[in-house]
């Protein structure tokens, strides 16, 4: 759209549960592959390289957002790419703590610093190309659960947790100690750059949490009450991305302070679900199913978003966009379509 002018309060807004006006389009990623082919341009292989390389990339990567009509900019980077020993989450290693000795030897205190040596010459570069009008969501990505699955793995935090409780319950602490530290030192830095704050931390499947609900509301949330806290501290929303059926620790979530609630699936529970569940508490973005995004045809999937689009308006905290993300298969012409369909209906 050649005459959207993009306005950030509208998401903020959405994010404090409060009615914007006008409902925003929101993704939590996007693939740099996907962005080079709407615009017909290739800058993904730029990051990562020189500082010249990586303004290069910015200036592409956040000409993508304003030219696809979107109040804000989304960037993170993530957390467990600079764990040493990482790997285990997406399955490439098996885990490098296995038990107490482990636990004990790793450079947790390391952490932070290996952070922000990686990253914050992409942080600084981003945010001098966030178009007018725009700011940036995101922040440290991988919440807790995540960055421990990265160095334990999943099977073998479910040993640990019966073989030796008190490891398994010291990791938790651990890494919330030590993402505390980095979002610490993140905050003061970026926070006038960032106007949401978020991490993603996928909890569940599609019929629950992947750790038992008393051990997610006794281990994992605690951890979050404390990144909240110094996020509202700084007067800042807190969204968390968070895919799976999180039905069964919900309340206990809402009661961490998080602000908003990202990733939904239809076969979990359509977003109106959420809308009637919690829209009287808590921002609720996304809303377009993944798998929906990519099978429909062009007229279905135009009525489905109209669909969706009816109901978000009569609910508060609202930000529309995939229910998930956008990945490299999603077909560029279905992507097109949710974009032209909202701004037909909100515009």
């Amino acid at each position: 759209m050649k005459n959207f002018t993009p306005d950030f309060t509208n998401i903020v807004r959405a994010a404090y549960n409060q009615t914007p006006s006008r409902i925003s389009i929101y993704e939590h990623m996007i693939s740099e592959k996907k962005m080079e082919e709407v615009l017909n341009i290739e800058f993904a292989h730029l990051y990562g390289g020189d500082d010249k390389d990586i303004n290069e990339f910015f200036k592409g990567y956040c000409r993508f957002f304003k030219e696809m009509t979107y109040d804000t900019v989304s960037f993170e980077a993530i957390f467990s790419g600079i764990m040493p020993g990482n790997g285990a989450l997406y399955g490439h290693e098996s885990g490098c703590i296995k038990d107490y000795d482990d636990f004990r030897k790793y450079p947790w205190d390391e952490l932070p610093e290996l952070y922000f040596k990686k990253n914050k010459r992409y942080f600084d570069t981003v945010i001098r190309h966030v178009p007018d009008g725009m700011s940036l969501v995101g922040g440290i990505g991988n919440g807790i659960f995540e960055c421990i699955q990265d160095i334990v793995g999943y099977m073998n935090l479910c040993y640990m947790k019966v073989d030796d409780p008190e490891t398994y319950a010291m990791l938790f602490v651990k890494m919330g100690d030590v993402l505390y530290k980095t979002w610490e030192r993140f905050l003061p830095l970026y926070k006038d750059h960032y106007c949401i704050m978020r991490f993603g931390d996928d909890l569940g499947y599609k019929s629950n949490t992947m750790l038992p609900p008393n051990d997610v509301i006794t281990h994992i949330f605690p951890q979050y009450k404390r990144i909240i806290n110094l996020i509202h501290s700084y007067e800042k929303p807190f969204l968390l991305h968070s895919c799976g059926n999180l039905f069964s620790v919900m309340e206990e979530l809402i009661g961490t302070g998080i602000n908003a609630k990202h990733s939904n699936e239809d076969t979990i529970a359509p977003i109106s679900v959420w809308y009637e569940k919690y829209g009287e508490r808590i921002g609720n973005f996304g809303g377009i199913d993944a798998d929906m995004l990519c099978r429909m045809d062009k007229n279905e999937l135009k009525e489905y978003i109209r669909d969706i689009y009816e109901k978000a308006t009569k609910a508060k905290g609202v930000a529309l966009g995939s229910g998930n993300s956008i990945p490299e298969y999603v077909p560029v012409e279905n992507y097109l379509n949710m974009i032209e369909t909202i701004n037909e209906l909100r515009i």
